[in-house]
């Protein structure tokens, strides 16, 4: 399984790919067009397979495997440095 980096995480389970994300998320309509996101880049890492015990469905490991997985340090993470991210 997939997850992908976009400011927020977005966990594939209909294993959709970055380009129907990335989609989604720019067409999605909001009350009185409040927001108007655009996906500028999308950084993508395969999690492994996803069951009930995984890391990143856990409230209490989620957050320190989330950095773990896009390399992420306590140093860095307020600023949202790690890896680049892939323009698509």
């Amino acid at each position: 399984m997939n997850a992908y980096r976009v400011e927020i995480l977005v966990i594939d389970f209909d294993q959709c790919g970055p380009e129907e994300i990335k989609s989604v998320i720019t067409n999605a309509r909001y009350p009185n067009r409040c927001i108007s996101p655009q996906v500028m880049g999308i950084d993508e890492r395969d999690i492994g397979e996803w069951d009930d015990d995984h890391p990143m469905n856990k409230r209490d490991t989620a957050a320190q495997h989330y950095r773990k997985i896009f390399g992420i340090s306590e140093l860095n993470k307020q600023t949202g440095g790690g890896r680049e991210r892939k323009e698509i």
